[in-house]
């Protein structure tokens, strides 16, 4: 499951997407500094039940921490998005292109206003985010819409002819954009559109459609960057402005500082943390010492650094997944090895028992017979949806 970390050139994605991934891309001020995608492994953090069984789980999948899961998900870092994209300007295409498998986005903007649209650095708030943001919604709905509406006239007219599912029709032309049939069913509900005659939809229906359908499929959470040089007063703005969609303020620069020094030792956090302890104080250097209270002083502010709260907030509560613990003994909650809670898997809210057991195992779906909750030692039917840190055993036919 990839998830896009997408914003214009210079608002710090490169600086989150090695904040999240400990791995060193090239950063600069200037744009453009990506140009071929980053891609690198992060988590999520989940809780783990074992300690429901009063002992330790023996982990496949996902390493334990004291109790938290730490479930792997992929990031990818790609190039800036500039104004025109959609008709190549920038690196427009190159980037749209990297973006197809994402099914959630990470839009980074510098919350203190200091970069231009193109990327270039400016007077603090003098260039508000909220821009930002609508500019490249609006890119990537003009994108959308331009896939959906190729040939759109010929297209249309042969299916209303025919008599053919428009669901179906529209699913065949994003399905190279991670969109299923389920995704545009649900847009189709919610934006009002002549159904029976598609051949009559102006540029300006497939553009309100494109926009839903990007809603649906692809959630977002705005990282408001640079929180260490903004206002409280910015990031209330931008809530205002954007009112129903999920803004964290963040400082990717301080999250990746914290977790390097903690890294080599020099702090001890964790991330998402509210603080961190200093081992030994008198080994650090005067400019360590510098910094370190500096970031002391920003938590203190903002309590946390954002970084890793905006990734669980895309997956937790924009994307809507659920953490499901499978097992192969729900008395013991082991696996076949007697591994205790080896793995965890993420699924879509609503997520049936059946479509759990094809998750696991193509053949534990094809010969599912039924499920048994861990807890409960409930038997769960092929339609019965699985729930947010359920224990399960999947039964089937060998």
């Amino acid at each position: 499951m990839d998830v896009g970390l997408v914003g214009k050139p210079n608002v710090g994605k490169s600086t989150l997407f090695n904040a999240l991934t400990l791995l060193d891309v090239p950063v600069a001020p200037y744009p453009f500094t990506t140009i071929d995608p980053n891609r690198g492994q992060s988590y999520v953090r989940v809780p783990c039940p074992h300690g429901e069984k009063g002992g330790p789980c023996t982990p496949g999948n996902a390493p334990c921490d004291h109790g938290t899961r730490k479930v792997p998900v992929t990031l990818v870092d790609v190039a800036g998005l500039v104004p025109g994209a959609h008709e190549g300007k920038g690196l427009g295409n190159k980037f749209l292109d990297d973006l197809r498998n994402a099914q959630g986005f990470l839009h980074v903007v510098d919350l203190s206003g200091a970069t231009s649209p193109e990327g270039q650095g400016v007077a603090l708030h003098s260039n508000p985010p909220v821009g930002d943001v609508r500019f490249l919604d609006e890119e990537l709905a003009l994108w959308v819409a331009d896939v959906l509406g190729r040939q759109w006239d010929r297209a249309t007219r042969g299916l209303e002819l025919s008599h053919g599912k428009l669901e179906e029709f529209l699913a065949s032309r994003v399905t190279g954009l991670s969109m299923g049939l389920s995704h545009v069913q649900a847009a189709l509900r919610a934006t009002p559109m002549d159904l029976a005659h598609p051949s009559r939809w102006t540029t300006e229906d497939l553009e309100r459609l494109a926009r839903t359908m990007l809603r649906i499929a692809k959630p977002k959470v705005i990282v408001a960057n640079k929180a260490d040089h903004a206002e409280g007063s910015d990031l209330d703005g931008l809530r205002s402005e954007l009112e129903g969609t999920r803004v964290e303020p963040a400082s990717a620069e301080i999250e990746l500082t914290l977790r390097r020094a903690n890294k080599a030792g020099l702090v001890a956090y964790q991330p998402g943390s509210e603080s961190f302890t200093i081992p030994d104080p008198v080994s650090l250097s005067a400019p360590q010492r510098k910094a370190l209270d500096g970031i002391h002083h920003y938590l203190e502010r903002w309590h946390t650094t954002g970084v890793q709260e905006s990734l669980e907030a895309l997956f937790f509560e924009e994307m809507r997944l659920l953490p499901v613990f499978p097992v192969e003994d729900e008395g013991r909650w082991t696996d076949g090895q007697d591994r205790v809670l080896p793995d965890v898997f993420l699924v879509p809210e609503g997520t049936t028992a059946r479509e759990m057991a094809y998750r696991v195992h193509t053949d534990l779906g094809e010969g599912f017979i039924r499920a048994i909750d861990g807890r409960t030692h409930r038997a769960l039917g092929a339609d019965h949806p699985v729930e947010r840190g359920q224990v399960v055993r999947i039964v089937s036919r060998k």
